[in-house]
């Protein structure tokens, strides 16, 4: 597949905060982008996302107007999964369970045409497994974004057991093409980075449950470690109930292992509806 910004077509399935991301990325970069959710108004949430973020950009001088201006033209919304029927690459970004991601793929399969790259921007779920719902499980990959999108430098990309080398190398392609930094990464649980990092994000719960004040575990962080953001503050940013997901995929795909036992603090946040920046609350309060 001859990978480049301006003559591939890209559809989008999940328009939460990745989806949207790696839409505007894309759009930036040249691509025609697709959004789609089955969530009645969520692409068009996501488009209305983008554009406020593209006039951020405008405001500190990143990109003119002129540009904004054709990187919207180039989003567009669909009605139905079906119109994923001519695209060139498909990504889905839609939540962390392995079911929902294998129906998706399965129907996705009978849909596009057989060169169409499948991807997933699964952060912590088994390629294998995922494409394992597909009659062709050679042109399904992981394409693993991270958030926030427009400014994170890497994309891993996994292969599965059956991903064809043609698949990674047009996936690969394709990111770099959208000035990111890809990456090989193994397709076990976590991938490289979120098996390294969230260690380090359930150890920072452990040390608030022990007593430890989030403001301190944080700034003790950034300047031991030279971190830009503390483990904490990362959590609020991403979301307490997304860490969580993420903490129990990982603890159930190494068999429920103690040392990836997701700390307890998470769960109870949860139910407080202290799920962070979105929520107005976290580790820190963020109201007005």
């Amino acid at each position: 597949m001859n990978i480049s910004p301006t003559n591939t077509s890209v559809f989008i399935v999940g328009c939460g905060t990745m989806g949207s991301g790696i839409a505007q990325v894309a759009a930036v970069a040249g691509s025609q982008v697709t959004l789609f959710d089955a969530f009645d108004g969520a692409a068009q949430k996501a488009n209305d996302r983008i554009a406020h973020f593209l006039q951020r950009d405008i405001e500190k001088e990143r990109i003119s107007a002129d540009a904004a201006k054709e990187t919207l033209a180039r989003l567009h919304i669909a009605a139905s999964l079906e119109e994923a029927a001519n695209a060139d690459v498909v990504i889905e970004a839609i939540r962390e369970r392995l079911e929902d991601k294998q129906e998706l793929f399965k129907k996705l399969d009978s849909i596009t045409k057989p060169e169409t790259l499948l991807l997933s921007n699964t952060s912590m779920i088994s390629i294998t497994h995922i494409a394992e719902s597909t009659f062709h499980p050679e042109r399904v990959a992981g394409c693993h974004f991270f958030n926030p999108v427009p400014r994170m430098a890497l994309v891993e990309i996994i292969s599965g057991e059956k991903t064809s080398k043609s698949t990674f190398d047009a996936a690969s392609a394709l990111v770099t093409s959208w000035g990111k930094t890809a990456i090989p990464a193994p397709d076990t649980p976590g991938f490289i980075v979120n098996r390294a990092l969230l260690m380090l994000l359930n150890e920072a719960a452990f040390l608030v449950e022990e007593g430890n004040a989030p403001k301190d575990v944080d700034e003790a962080m950034r300047l031991g470690c030279n971190f830009p953001m503390g483990p904490l503050e990362l959590m609020d940013l991403v979301g307490v109930d997304v860490t969580l997901d993420c903490q129990v995929a990982l603890w159930e795909q190494y068999n429920r292992l103690p040392k990836y036992a997701p700390c307890g603090l998470l769960q109870r946040m949860i139910d407080d509806g202290k799920l962070g920046r979105k929520s107005g609350e976290g580790f820190y309060s963020y109201e007005g």
